[in-house]
């Protein structure tokens, strides 16, 4: 930490306090999700699954796991430049793939679902890229980050305090 880091820390607004410890006191919730969090996201590209976790928690808002999976993809070899762009992968789509881009699109897609649905056009680009099978875990992880956003900001985890496990 620099001397500017530690004159921005005592500037700065004070954190929000979680409203409580879903994890601790839902121990069988927790562990239920986690457990299909961890088989839909064996089924993903771990560059793809690391885009849509960080995507779907940009449209959510839940800063909780922007931070995680923000890290999580950089300790993982993501680039910089790449995460910095997601929020703005229409104007940025060359820093994607063709596979990544349908994957961002199938993530926004259901994460507003309520708002048009999964359009046929976003699906079939979706289906080019990824075979059914794919496609199906890949829906289970884009539903699972869902779900954990909605945890998170529900019971306001407080983001910054992540560490992403050693490798």
């Amino acid at each position: 930490m620099t001397t500017n880091d530690v004159a921005d820390t005592t500037s700065r607004l004070a954190e929000d306090l979680p409203r409580l410890d879903w994890m601790k006191l839902g121990p069988d919730v927790f562990k239920a999700m986690a457990r299909l969090d961890t088989v839909t996201g064996q089924g993903v590209e771990a560059k793809v699954l690391h885009l849509v976790k960080i995507r779907s928690s940009q449209v959510n808002r839940c800063a909780y796991c922007i931070d995680m999976h923000t890290k999580d993809a950089l300790a993982a070899g993501e680039s910089v430049d790449r995460i910095i762009q997601l929020d703005g992968w229409r104007e940025s789509k060359h820093f994607y793939t063709a596979k990544e881009i349908a994957a961002i699109e199938l993530t926004e897609a259901i994460t507003v679902i309520t708002q048009a649905g999964v359009p046929d056009e976003v699906y079939a680009k979706a289906a080019e890229e990824f075979s059914e099978t794919e496609l199906v875990y890949l829906i289970g992880a884009i539903t699972m980050i869902n779900a954990w956003n909605r945890f998170g900001i529900s019971t306001r985890m407080v983001p910054g305090h992540y560490t992403p496990p050693s490798s």
